[in-house]
């Protein structure tokens, strides 16, 4: 949870930023000068900015200031299916030739090329290579003929048809039953309650023509548009680009007036209660809505406003997350915050919770009586001087890597400052008066927010439960009473004191008997005293970012399988006990002004740390790596909260289908595997759940700190790693045993098999088509696996996709693993309909047979590998990427500068390579999982 909190805090923060230099409330917010910011005589808006990170790549974004919420009663689902359209096929790219030339210069369809469709607004994302002027021209092609020359003929939108109603299949379930109920009062009487973007079955099965490219003509007009060009690229040369392509469209002689919808105030409490028999959580929404339309900031004073409104929510949310970490926590998470309803123009002061299905009205009463506590007694002190070190510690860190920051980030920015109108000063203004600002903000300023907030009219609360046997359904009048706090009976909150250090035993400080470096791709290896090992490298991708890892093989198939079944579900609760005698309270609250986390964990084959701190903190992740070989704390108060969190979490999460049918295969599958355990933590295994022998075995598990090698990547100094690994590191017990890793044997079921699993009253189906089965690992097959899952996917997502309108969307992956067996495995996956579920797994058997007989394509080949290409080369700056090539190399037992071979690796795929290795390993065996509805 804290984690969500402070990505939260970074986007109040940051996009609308701060005060510098000049802080006269009255004066306008600046406007990034690193932003070209311009408008066409038509009204297109445009920014660019230069920004070198990726190299030599652009991300265009194509801005429609269009939603569903202008969509007619006979259009609902158009904004949407609009969308579709726009990849289907264009005035330049006919029929599929849109995505076919995309993929062949190595753009993804899905993770790379995509949209999306709101209540508000259509946007396209469009990430190319920059490095060649065809390339770049080509894009701007493309977000032309997407604001303006659609190919909207009766063909193509009638076969657009089945793969938007895949997507609206997708959708269906618990959670959409129930959020039609609830939207109604939440939206009261907006226009909001009545356009979910995803639309009208009946809609989109039935509409004509003519309204689809009536809402094209109405709304893709070039004072509703705006084009967002950032990255490794000439920003005159852009300008002139978006010139010669947009200028010359016109909006409409007649033009509709674009309307901004207001969600009316309403004097009642709106209570929705509702239940669904396929729900998997219990969650509690409570909202104050504002009396007006949504503030836009201009001014200095403005800003100020959202200071103390981020401070504030800082707080608050602190608050919460103590009690959740609390041994009897009433919600398994929760936060509050004030922000954007499902209107763009409405905000409201909202309080949610994740929570025990017995317990829905004693959560709601504690969300609001942590509220009423705030407004009767404000903030303490510390609280509020920890929250602005928090507040300045977080802008500090963005300030030191704002040259390091992906184009990505900036194009958001832009997208804001457009649809919403956020400023946008740009963080070299902004850190300097976070730094100016924050001491002349008031504990009074803070505390005073929240009477504007609170209020008896214009509130909704929502509660939505799973319906089953046994569970009573709360009340409206329960709700309500629940709701009314006796602000007497409350007390002030009592902050307690903040720890001074992580560690409270001494240190004996060890060496370094050994330094080597591997100057191929600049590590540097450490050998510890007791045996350990310290590797890293320096990079500068960030300049505020370090990432760790630890590993050491033997994880828990050392243990007996009575100790795994008793130690699978309690091992994720013990860090929950906290360590040095400093529970998760103490821990958040000493690091709330540092960025700094370490996470242990113990997998069936290795035990490790995973991590990450910004240099000037490193220290204290060191310290708490040290504190968790050595002084893990055992509390079983602790342990027991986990447990409840645990429970409220996946007690109904088998009621999805999706989740259901997971459970089903993969416990056939097992059936001869005695350590099968399920997915779920079921209140039987909880009973079964042994804390005391999870917390023996974790001990015996880092015993030996020999046993491990550390691995720091990011922008590390070799005095400072040299003297924090000797001692932290050097200074914990070892011994000379070295542990390998264990197979155990037992395995998936054998055979041609087919498992078909019943759940669900919605008309949907899940498919899973998977071959395994055990090899010896070879790192030349396992990417040649990969390859072929790619390829695959690019020719399922051409043929069930585009050519049957079959599905929304298919992923086909394949990889192999060395640990603890040697083993390939390669799954396909996709939903549909139920009525084409065999006629679907046909076409994709029959896609899969034809690589197996003849080999990839030489076009598919090719756009796998240049998609490849591109993303080494991103990555390659990446310090998560050079992460992840040290541990696989540890576990595999291969060398890390291999990495700088795979260039020619992937140039050197070929079509023969990639049906060979489809030959040896998909023309077996395969299981057939069909998930069908009841």
């Amino acid at each position: 949870m804290k984690h969500i909190l402070k990505s939260t805090l970074a986007l109040f923060l940051f996009p609308a930023a701060m005060f510098a230099q000049d802080l006269k409330g009255t004066n306008l917010i600046p406007f990034d000068p690193n932003v070209k910011k311009g408008t066409l005589k038509n009204g297109i808006t445009y920014y660019i900015r230069k920004n070198a990170k990726p190299e030599n790549k652009v991300d265009l974004r194509l801005l429609v200031n269009a939603g569903s919420v202008l969509e007619n009663d006979d259009q609902q689902g158009l904004a949407h299916f609009m969308e579709h359209m726009n990849f289907n096929g264009t005035k330049r790219f006919p029929k599929n030739q849109l995505v076919d030339y995309l993929q062949s210069i190595g753009v993804k369809f899905g993770q790379h090329l995509n949209a999306y469709t709101s209540f508000d607004e259509t946007v396209y994302f469009l990430p190319i290579p920059s490095d060649n002027p065809e390339k770049l021209e080509k894009g701007f092609q493309i977000i032309e003929d997407w604001a303006f020359n659609a190919n909207l003929t009766p063909e193509e939108i009638d076969k657009e048809r089945g793969v938007v109603l895949e997507e609206y299949r997708l959708g269906l379930g618990a959670d959409k039953r129930m959020e039609d109920k609830y939207i109604p009062k939440m939206m009261h009487n907006s226009q909001y309650a009545n356009r979910l973007p995803i639309g009208k079955k009946e809609i989109l099965e039935n509409f004509k023509y003519d309204k689809l490219v009536s809402f094209y003509k109405d709304w893709y007009r070039p004072d509703l548009i705006s084009v967002i060009v950032v990255g490794d690229i000439d920003v005159a040369q852009m300008e002139q680009k978006i010139k010669d392509h947009f200028s010359k469209y016109q909006n409409p002689a007649n033009e509709k007036p674009r309307k901004s919808f207001d969600v009316p105030n309403h004097k009642e409490t709106f209570v929705a209660i509702e239940s669904d028999k396929e729900a998997a959580q219990t969650q509690v929404q409570l909202l104050y809505k504002d009396y007006g339309l949504r503030k836009i900031k201009k001014t200095i004073n403005d800003l100020k406003d959202e200071l103390v409104e981020v401070l504030f929510t800082t707080m608050l949310n602190n608050r919460l997350n103590e009690l959740v970490n609390s041994p009897t926590p009433p919600f398994t998470y929760g936060f509050t915050y004030h922000g954007e309803t499902f209107a763009r123009n409405k905000q409201a002061f909202q309080s949610f919770a994740m929570i025990d299905e017995n317990k829905q009205l004693e959560a709601l009463k504690v969300l609001v009586s942590e509220n009423e506590r705030v407004k009767k007694f404000g903030f303490t002190a510390g609280e509020f001087e920890r929250a602005k070190k928090e507040v300045l510690t977080r802008s500090e860190s963005q300030y030191k890597d704002r040259d390091k920051s992906e184009s990505e980030n900036f194009v958001w920015e832009c997208q804001s400052n457009f649809l919403q109108q956020e400023p946008m000063p740009g963080i070299e203004w902004s850190y300097p008066a976070v730094q100016k600002m924050l001491p002349s903000v008031k504990l009074t300023e803070v505390n005073a927010l929240i009477k504007d907030f609170l209020k008896e009219d214009n509130r909704v609360v929502v509660i939505t439960a799973p319906e089953k046997e046994g569970l009573k359904k709360v009340t409206e009048q329960e709700v309500l009473a629940a709701i009314k706090v006796n602000s007497a009976e409350l007390k002030p909150y009592e902050d307690k004191a903040v720890a001074k250090s992580l560690l409270r035993n001494p240190i004996k400080e060890g060496s370094i008997v050994k330094k080597e470096t591997n100057d191929k791709i600049g590590a540097t290896t450490l050998t510890l005293s007791n045996g350990a090992k310290v590797t890293y490298k320096k990079t500068d991708f960030k300049n505020d970012e370090i990432l760790l890892e630890a590993v050491s093989f033997g994880g828990t198939n050392l243990y007996t399988n009575e100790e795994m079944k008793k130690t699978m579900f309690a091992n994720n609760g013990l860090t929950e006990a906290g360590f040095s005698g400093l529970n998760q309270n103490d821990i958040e609250k000493f690091m709330s002004d540092k960025i700094a986390s370490v996470t242990p964990y113990i997998s069936n084959a290795t035990e490790g740390f995973r991590g990450n701190a910004t240099p000037k903190d490193l220290e204290y992740a060191f310290q708490m790596i040290h504190a968790y070989f050595t002084d893990l704390n055992f509390d079983a108060a602790a342990f027991d909260g986990y447990k409840q969190k645990q429970s409220n979490f996946y007690q109904n999460l088998i009621s999805q289908p999706n989740f259901y049918f997971q459970q089903e295969l993969y416990t056939y599958l097992n059936k001869e595997n005695p350590r099968w355990n399920g997915f779920i933590p079921t209140a039987e295994k909880w009973k079964e759940a042994d804390y005391q022998l999870a917390y023996n075995k974790y001990k015996e598990r880092f015993a030996n700190a020999g046993d491990f090698e550390f691995f720091f990547v990011g922008n590390v100094d070799d005095t400072i790693m040299e003297n924090l690994a000797k001692k932290y590191i050097a200074s914990l017990a070892s011994n000379d045993n070295r542990e390998t890793t264990k197979d155990l044997g037992y395995r998936f079921l054998k055979g041609d098999l087919k498992k078909v699993v019943n759940k669900g009253k919605d008309p949907k189906s899940n498919v899973s088509i998977m071959f395994y089965g055990d090899t010896t690992y070879n790192a030349d097959e396992a990417y040649l696996l990969k390859a072929a899952g790619d390829i695959l996917t690019i020719k399922l997502t051409e043929v069930i996709r585009e050519q049957e309108s079959g599905v929304y969307t298919v992923n086909a992956r394949g990889s192999m693993n060395k640990v603890p067996n040697g083993s390939y495995n390669f799954n396909i996956n996709f939903p549909c309909g139920p009525e084409n579920t065999e006629k679907l797994i046909t076409a994709t058997l029959g896609e899969l047979n034809k690589i197996i007989a003849n080999g990839p394509t030489q076009v598919d080949l090719d756009k796998f590998k240049q998609a490849e290409l591109l993303e080494y080369k991103k990555q390659m700056k990446e310090n998560r990427y050079w992460m992840a090539n040290f541990t696989k190399c540890y576990t595999n037992g291969s060398k890390p500068e291999d990495i700088l071979d795979m260039e020619a690796k992937i140039n050197g795929v070929t079509v023969a390579q990639v049906q060979e290795v489809a030959k040896k390993y998909l023309a077996k065996d395969k299981t057939i999982g069909v998930l069908m509805p009841e």
